[in-house]
């Protein structure tokens, strides 16, 4: 088969590889139809992921028919469409049972390491791949859901959901802030009116991804880069701050910016990423009662946000914006890496 071949920083090729096999009585292989690329890709790319060892197939996402199934796997079948989550999930270990999934301590990758495709175990940028623990790490897709809608589910709408929303304690009325309004950020954009938030201002650089804020349900817009965008922010909370600020991006600006916005006994969210450490200054936030929550996707909402694109009440296929074969994968890398330019937010990859 052919796959997405990491060689190390900066390098990586579309070349043939063995096919996967079924290595455990819980494994599933599925083929995959379509797979799309994810900001870590880019940072395994740049060498900022060092657990991922060159000749790794790369990319977590991904939706597939099933081809063989292990003799344990009851719940599944050959032919299948199912959703390939980004999280593997034993279904046994304590973690799992209470639904943090993201430290599964199943053998497979590592024992307390949720995300192992792409990372510690080939992954999803190719032909075929081998899922462990098939019965609780793939969803079948209901008639009704493409595989492009159902991509989306595989990471980024569940982790906008899961470690924004839910993690930010979002209540009906609230005021959110969401800086940075990448394909995360969008997500929790499409995700915070499921609790009710009264006001949702997207925040960033880019005013294309501002527009395309609006149209996932944000309610205000700010340019980040003007001089006054915090007033700008308050000014739509009559002066008192959001009660919650969702960080999207993972940079130690962005991060701060969220606790210049939020308010008194509010919620700081961080979902990004981040690859530099960021400065605390406790001396400073002690006094302000707020809370501040970061994480790992557990994917445990899958079920029902993927009822929730069903019913049309997540417009998920809006994520995508670029289409690509298989065979143009480096391509597809290529306009992701310049998404400001190329006005990129998901690309998808598809079997032609």
């Amino acid at each position: 088969m052919k796959a997405l071949v990491y060689h190390g920083p900066g390098k990586n090729a579309w070349e043939d590889v063995p096919d996967p096999t079924i290595v455990e009585s819980s494994d599933a292989i599925v083929r995959v139809d379509t797979t799309t690329i994810c900001g870590t890709d880019l940072h395994i790319l740049k060498g900022d992921v060092p657990a991922v060892q060159e000749g790794r197939i790369l990319g977590h996402e991904g939706v597939g028919t099933i081809t063989a199934v292990g003799n344990a796997v009851q719940s599944l079948a050959v032919g299948d469409r199912v959703i390939i989550s980004c999280i593997k999930s034993c279904g046994h270990c304590v973690n799992c049972k209470t639904g943090l999934y993201s430290h599964c301590l199943g053998d497979e990758g590592a024992s307390g390491t949720g995300w192992v495709f792409g990372h510690l175990i080939d992954g999803t940028q190719a032909e075929y791949v081998r899922v462990p623990y098939a019965e609780n790490s793939l969803h079948k897709l209901p008639e009704g859901v493409s595989d492009e809608q159902g991509v989306m589910l595989s990471d980024i709408l569940p982790t906008g959901f899961e470690i924004g929303v839910q993690y930010g304690r979002v209540k009906p009325g609230d005021a959110v802030a969401v800086i940075g309004a990448g394909p995360v950020g969008l997500a929790a954009i499409a995700t915070a009116g499921l609790y009710g938030a009264g006001t949702i201002i997207a925040v960033d650089l880019d005013e294309n991804r501002l527009e395309q804020a609006r149209l996932f349900g944000a309610t205000d817009a700010v340019v980040s880069g003007a001089a006054d965008w915090k007033e700008q922010v308050l000014a739509l909370t009559d002066g008192a701050g959001v009660d919650v600020a969702i960080e999207a991006v993972g940079i130690p600006e962005t991060f701060s910016m969220a606790l210049d916005v939020v308010r008194p006994g509010g919620n700081v969210a961080n979902v990004g990423v981040h690859g530099k450490s960021v400065e605390l200054h406790l001396e400073n936030l002690w006094i302000q009662n707020i809370n501040i929550s970061m994480g790992l996707v557990n994917t445990n909402t899958t079920p029902m946000l993927l009822k929730l694109v069903a019913q049309h009440r997540i417009p998920a296929e809006k994520l995508g914006t670029h289409r690509f074969s298989f065979d143009q994968i480096l391509d597809a890398y290529d306009t992701f890496s310049r998404a400001a330019e190329t006005k990129a937010l998901k690309v998808v990859i598809s079997r032609v």
